[in-house]
């Protein structure tokens, strides 16, 4: 009973701080820098997450030490030993780094931070999904709450709210701008939302508007289910992150095709996707002659005054990602790449590619654990896909591959958390027979029913 009930308290101290966490953080960007602006120490308040995320890995070990279930679920399987190796790469690949001088204290930290954080909250979102159905009831709250403060605030952006409002709650240029333009145009605002700028707004929204589309698609045609995706879709289209676009038109499609049974539907929407790639095609061979074009679709235009494109930054960046990636295959440790390399005394090494950030930090090992990884999440919620949260999180997986081939989308606090918390829920099973009720049981109260044991 003493063992059971311990085991309890540890568990719903964990769900209630997953469950925080996943409430809070498509509001981290804008909490944060507010609370910053009141009371300073930013960087302190922008690691909460990380303080709590460390708490509930202590949790874990201690559940994987008393628990026999939870060993079963998780330690038998090929994934979490990838996981835990991939964790291992990192952590000794960082201090070689650090004692080599490739890499500051501050950015190998960061480093860390980044490149774990993903596995690591994963793990322990499964671990408490297995045990208690807390999570497991409560996620759609979780997701779709937040994501509707994001959506509606992003709207707000655009049709009420004048460009530089957030600058009235701390955001400046040693925080977050208040607000981002295309070509340094004025005319053209990307919205930022509540997240930290206008492409990680863009990968964010691919989570709600995946799962909408699959309720909808699943039966759920409520006007408010409707409304709600078009207003997404709307912030979306509005935060004019191209790969973002590419991204929700990828998942979307998936889910359709995967929904829909019938044989002429998919031909249709097999006919609508090619008819979109011609429209699309032809929109940006005849850019050049449309200035609002330029900019929507190649983010410069005609005789601007900027001297180098997005587009043309980007490239060069990949190019030298691709040259350590090629040259220097053990990598250069942890924050040695990516967003983490710019507290480094040497300059930043931003490749635009998460993947190719991995593979310069952690070489072509680190590089291939990290893919592996994404592909055994990507077949686990494949093979639940009968579950609107499976089948969403999987199309926004191949969205999101999509866009980090792009950008360093996991890079981002709000969708590394919040992806990544919602697919270790999405392992456990969909009813699950936890401590709580052995506790309830031994103290005399009757054990709620159960129709699934866990796979």
């Amino acid at each position: 009973m003493r063992a059971s009930a311990l085991k309890y308290a540890i568990l719903s101290v964990m769900a209630s701080l997953v469950a925080l966490i996943l409430l809070l953080m498509p509001l981290h960007a804008f909490l944060t820098v507010w609370g910053a602006s009141l009371f300073g120490h930013y960087t302190l308040l922008r690691l909460w997450k990380e303080f709590l995320l460390i708490i509930c890995l202590f949790g874990v070990g201690y559940l994987l030490a008393a628990d026999h279930k939870i060993r079963s679920h998780t330690l038998t399987r090929r994934l979490v030993w990838l996981i835990l190796l991939y964790g291992v790469v990192n952590i000794v690949w960082g201090v070689m780094a650090y004692q080599h001088h490739d890499v500051d204290s501050k950015a190998l930290g960061y480093g860390l931070i980044v490149d774990l954080r993903l596995p690591a909250f994963f793990l322990v979102a499964w671990a408490v999904a297995l045990r208690t159905s807390r999570l497991r009831s409560q996620w759609q709250q979780l997701l779709l709450w937040p994501a509707l403060v994001v959506v509606i605030f992003g709207l707000l952006q655009v049709f009420v709210l004048p460009r530089d409002f957030l600058s009235h709650f701390g955001y400046n240029s040693n925080t977050i701008a208040p607000y981002e333009t295309i070509n340094h145009n004025v005319h053209y605002i990307r919205i930022e939302s509540t997240l930290r700028g206008a492409n990680p707004l863009g990968a964010y929204l691919l989570i709600p508007i995946s799962l909408l589309t699959v309720l909808i698609v699943r039966g759920k045609r409520g006007w408010q289910y409707v409304a709600f995706l078009l207003a997404a879709v709307l912030a979306l289209y509005f935060s004019f992150s191209r790969s973002a676009w590419l991204g929700a038109v990828l998942s979307i499609g998936l889910i359709l095709l995967i929904s829909l049974r019938s044989r002429q539907a998919k031909r249709w929407i097999a006919t609508l996707a090619c008819l979109g790639l011609v429209i699309i095609g032809g929109l940006a061979l005849n850019s050049r002659h449309n200035i609002r074009l330029e900019n929507i679709l190649l983010h410069t235009q005609t005789h601007s005054a900027i001297k180098t494109t997005s587009d043309e930054g980007h490239a060069t960046a990949l190019k030298a990602g691709l040259h350590d990636l090629l040259h220097q295959p053990l990598g250069h440790g942890p924050g040695s790449a990516g967003p983490a390399s710019i507290y480094n005394n040497h300059p930043a090494r931003i490749a635009e590619n998460f993947y190719v950030q991995i593979g310069q930090e952690t070489g072509w090992l680190g590089l291939g654990l990290f893919l592996l990884i994404n592909g055994g999440v990507g077949y686990l919620l494949w093979v639940r896909r009968s579950d609107p949260l499976a089948l969403s999180l999987f199309a926004s997986l191949i969205g999101l591959s999509l866009i980090n081939l792009l950008s360093h989308a996991w890079a981002d606090d709000t969708l590394a958390y919040v992806w990544w918390g919602l697919a270790g829920i999405a392992m456990a099973p969909h009813q699950v027979a936890g401590i709580s009720e052995q506790v309830a049981e031994a103290a005399g109260k009757p054990r709620a029913k159960s129709s699934s044991k866990g796979k």
